[in-house]
Order: structure tokens, then C-alpha cells, then sequence
């Protein structure tokens, strides 16, 4: 960083000190006034350090307030002046164009250098600093940004979390516990004596900071638990992502005016000098669609606290945030499940949408067969082939094996005895089979029926769709004082919305009774 961008960072500085105080209502306190004086010198040397290097760039000797080195020649004299006035008007020019303003009153007032940089303090004091050329601003983080990142970073290392990057000092504060950290924080702050206070009054001094902006501890514990969140969403087991489609809506209204263009018409010979014979599309009208909230709130209590327990601050959040994601994952599997109505009033899988197999069956080569055959035979709301491709096979646990065993064996045994081309074997690459044991639970555990589907490709076909708000997917996560709780409460909460969107993406097979083939104690 070269001394002019070190001299507009610290101008830049000196208006964020101004601008808090203006946002208050108040003038500078004792602090900020020390500050900005402190800056406003390291200007005003950066400002000398800078007019310095100018002039060596310009062969000129800084000799400020000099008398003239040969008085007895006036023509030397006056060659001096011009390269003065010279290098007055170019550095006047480069301080104005750095900072926005407009040079040329400075100029011809014949103002001097100090009496424009005086000025362009002030334009930054009124009108805040101009966006540099590259139309980026460098922000440095300040020390208390960074104990706060490395504080929240080695709580959540500390509970057993990984981190891929984790900010520079947290693994040396792994070992700090819930009550070290409050007394870094409030030590930082300006309080004093506070290891032999015990660990029950230190939490109602953090208490008191909770709605405190600038307060160390709780900005801590609500990146902590940010961070532990977003990890447990991420790595959450779930399946339902890989066969519904994502969507997104902008509010909670019910979202009915949505129409599927139908069909167009064929192309129809021209024969010469004929016409073009006009053509009209028909529409039909899909499902509603509408968002609902769903969402949790958990409290770090005052005993926690003492206790120390680190617990709560990160594997809770992150068991929140799974939940989020395992509610959706059930959500979506007792539609396949519970068959409901849907927007037409007939049962999602039913022999009126000609998706459902008339007799369960167990994984075999005949009922796979012919549920792709009925996934490609169907047609559309104006009776015309949608040409979908099979792609998906969902199964409950118990079910993942004999599917390897079909799609992966090139030959199968006839009844002769004899080996035969095992036609499913050209399906292994573009059937995927997703076996989750979310369908187990609903169907009541081993030794009940459980049915079994194939689904369409998402580019082919819509069947479920899950919708967010604004395309938000992880959880928001909010803290709040809930009056009568001796704690901090954090708030997590999730907009999503499940629909059915097309009958013909998936063909259900009712399947047969599941075992566990191993007998369990």
C-alpha cells in the first residue's frame, strides 16, 4: 500500500469516527476525539512524506520556506517560480481528483497546498470518501474483528466441528472456557476485577449487553453459532434434494396464476401460392403453490453457562439446522407415502393418472420393465406423448441390495438354466437409485409393506417441487430476550413450501411385505 492509498484509508477512518457520532445524536467522545487527532497527524506526515517525494520526482531539492539560492539573478528566480506554481497547480489537481472536488477555484484563489488539504478534510467530514477509481474500497479488519473471529472460531473447534479455514489465533484459544472468554471480552471493554467475580455475576454483566451493539460476547456466541448451524446443514444426510425439483417464491401468497402452455400445432405443407394456416395453443392451469414458516428456539441458560457447556453454542444450533433439513426430507417422503388428493382431487398414484402398479411387487426384472413402460406412456394435459426418461428408483432400506444385483449384472439365469443378456444392465449409468430409510419409519419398520417408485427426469418432467422464500435455503437464526428467561434465545427459523406439481413424473409399485434377512436379538 503506497502512502496516498495509507493516507485515504486513514481519512476514510477519520469519517466512519464522524459518521457514528452523527448517526447518535452526539458529539465525539474522549476516545473517538483521540483517535481522529491521531489520524488527523498521520496525515498531515504522509501529507509532508508525499509533496517530499513529489518534488525529488520532479528534481527539485524540498526546501520549504527557502530563500532564493542566487537573489543576483532574477531570471533564475523566476524559472523557480514557474516550477513552483507548476507543481502547486499539479498536486492541487491530484488531491482534488482523488477526494471528488473541483480544483480550479483552488487554483486561480491561489491557494495554498495545506489550505486544500484542509478543505478536502472537510469535504470527507461533509460528504463522506469518495469510491476509488477501481470502484473498490479496501476494508482492513481492526483488531477486535479479529479476536472476535478467532473467538468464534475456536468455540466451534472446540466442540469437535472442523473448519477448513479458521481465523488466525483460534487454535491457541481452543482452551479458553465460556467464562475466560466472557472476561477477555469485558476486560477489552474496560471493566476491571473481573477474575474474582464469580461466574453467576459475570453472566448478568454479559446479560446486560444483550441489545449492545458493539458488545464483544454476544456478537461471539452469534457467529459460533452461525457457523455450527450452516455446518450441520451442509452435512446432513438427506435425499429428497436428488428427485424434487428447487423453486422459488418472493412471498407468502398462494400462487395459483401459473399456466403450462399446451401443445403447438403441426407444420402443414404450403403447397406454391398457398397460405400459412394459423395456429392457436391451448393452456391448462397447475397447482398452488404457497410458503409456510417452520422453525425452532433454544436457549444458552444461565446454568450453561456456568456449566461451561460448549454444547449448546454449537452442536445444538447444528442439530437445528439439520432438522430443518430432515422435516423437509419427511415431508416430501409422506407424499409418496400417504398418497394424498391433489390439485385435481384424485390421489396423487391412482388408476385414473395411470401411475400405479395394480399388484406390489418385490424388485424384479418384470415390475421394473413395466414401470418404465408406463412412465414413457404417458401423455400430457393435451393428450400428446411427453417422452419421459426413467431416472430416479426410490426404495426403502432393505431394498438397495437386490437393485445392485438387477442393474449390475450383465446376464441373468432363464428358466432353462441358461444365461440370457440382462436387459436393465444398458440402465445402470442413468437410473439412479435412492434408498432412504425415512420410508421405512413411515411404513411402520420390517415386517410391513413398502412400496417402491420410479421417477422421471427433472428436465423431462415436473412431479414435487420445493419451494423457498427468495431462494433462501439455510435456516435464519436470530437472537432475542424472552422476558423470564435467565438466558440467551436464539430464534431459527425456514420458509419452504412442498408441492405436486405433475402426476406423470413418477409410477408407484405398492411393493410387499420388507424383512430384515438377519434376525435381530
Amino acid at each position: 500500500m503506497n502512502k496516498k492509498q495509507q493516507r485515504q484509508q486513514k481519512m476514510l477512518r477519520q469519517q466512519e469516527i464522524v459518521n457514528a457520532a452523527k448517526e447518535a445524536g452526539r458529539d465525539l467522545t474522549a476516545e473517538e476525539q483521540t483517535e481522529f487527532d491521531s489520524l488527523q497527524r498521520e496525515i498531515e506526515r504522509l501529507n509532508g512524506e508525499i509533496e517530499a517525494e513529489e518534488q525529488q520526482q520532479r528534481g527539485m531539492t524540498p526546501q520549504p520556506n527557502a530563500p532564493p539560492q542566487n537573489p543576483a539573478n532574477p531570471e533564475a528566480d523566476t524559472q523557480r517560480a514557474i516550477q513552483e506554481e507548476r507543481a502547486r497547480i499539479r498536486s492541487i489537481t491530484e488531491l482534488c481528483g482523488e477526494f471528488g472536488m473541483e480544483a480550479r477555484s483552488y487554483i486561480e484563489s491561489g491557494a495554498t497546498l495545506d489550505s486544500v488539504r484542509e478543505a478536502a478534510l472537510e469535504h470527507v467530514r461533509q460528504h463522506g470518501a469518495p469510491i476509488p477509481a477501481n470502484g473498490r474500497v479496501s476494508i482492513t479488519e481492526s483488531a477486535e474483528d479479529k479476536f472476535r473471529a478467532a473467538a468464534a472460531d475456536a468455540i466451534v473447534m472446540r466442540s469437535g466441528m472442523e473448519l477448513q479455514n479458521p481465523a488466525d489465533g483460534a487454535r491457541q484459544m481452543m482452551g479458553m472456557t465460556l467464562r475466560d472468554l466472557a472476561i477477555e471480552c469485558l476486560t477489552n471493554e474496560g471493566q476491571s476485577g473481573l477474575n474474582r467475580r464469580s461466574s453467576d455475576e459475570l453472566y448478568g454483566m454479559l446479560q446486560r449487553q444483550f441489545y449492545n451493539p458493539t458488545a464483544a460476547f454476544p456478537a461471539i456466541l452469534d457467529n459460533a453459532i452461525n457457523k455450527a448451524y450452516v455446518e450441520g446443514h451442509k452435512t446432513v444426510a438427506v435425499t429428497f434434494d436428488q428427485w424434487t425439483k428447487k423453486g422459488t417464491l418472493k412471498d407468502f401468497k398462494t400462487h395459483d396464476n401459473n399456466y403450462l402452455a399446451g401443445p403447438v400445432g403441426e407444420f402443414l405443407e404450403v403447397p406454391e401460392g398457398g397460405e400459412l394456416k394459423h395456429d392457436v395453443f391451448g393452456d391448462e392451469k397447475l397447482p398452488t403453490r404457497k410458503l409456510k414458516t417452520y422453525g425452532r428456539q433454544f436457549t444458552l441458560t444461565r446454568q450453561a453457562f456456568i456449566n461451561d457447556d460448549i454444547d449448546l453454542v454449537t452442536r445444538i444450533p447444528a442439530k437445528y439446522a439439520a432438522s430443518a433439513r430432515k422435516t423437509q426430507n419427511k415431508q416430501c417422503y409422506q407424499i409418496l407415502v400417504n398418497n394424498p388428493a391433489i390439485y385435481d382431487g384424485t390421489a396423487l398414484f391412482s388408476s385414473a393418472h395411470s401411475n400405479l402398479l395394480a399388484k406390489g411387487t418385490g424388485i424384479t426384472k418384470e415390475a421394473v420393465q413395466g414401470m418404465i413402460l408406463a412412465l414413457q406412456n404417458q401423455t400430457d394435459q393435451f393428450g400428446e406423448a411427453t417422452i419421459i426418461r426413467p431416472a430416479i428408483i426410490i426404495v426403502p432400506s432393505g431394498y438397495m441390495f437386490d437393485m445392485y444385483t438387477l442393474f449390475y449384472s450383465p446376464t441373468i439365469s432363464t428358466s432353462g438354466n441358461t444365461q440370457a443378456v440382462n436387459p436393465l444392465y444398458r440402465y445402470k449409468d442413468s437410473i439412479t437409485v435412492v434408498e432412504d430409510p425415512t420410508i421405512n419409519a413411515l411404513c411402520g419398520g420390517f415386517g410391513n409393506v413398502m412400496p417402491w417408485w420410479l421417477l422421471g427426469a427433472k428436465d423431462d418432467t415436473d412431479f414435487i417441487e420445493v419451494d423457498y422464500l427468495n431462494r433462501q435455503e439455510i435456516p435464519t437464526i436470530r437472537r432475542m430476550e424472552t422476558p423470564g428467561t435467565l438466558g440467551f434465545v436464539w430464534d431459527i427459523y425456514l420458509d419452504w413450501g412442498i408441492s405436486v406439481m405433475d402426476y406423470r413424473g413418477a409410477i408407484k409399485n405398492p411393493g410387499i411385505e420388507v424383512k430384515n434377512p438377519i434376525e435381530l436379538a
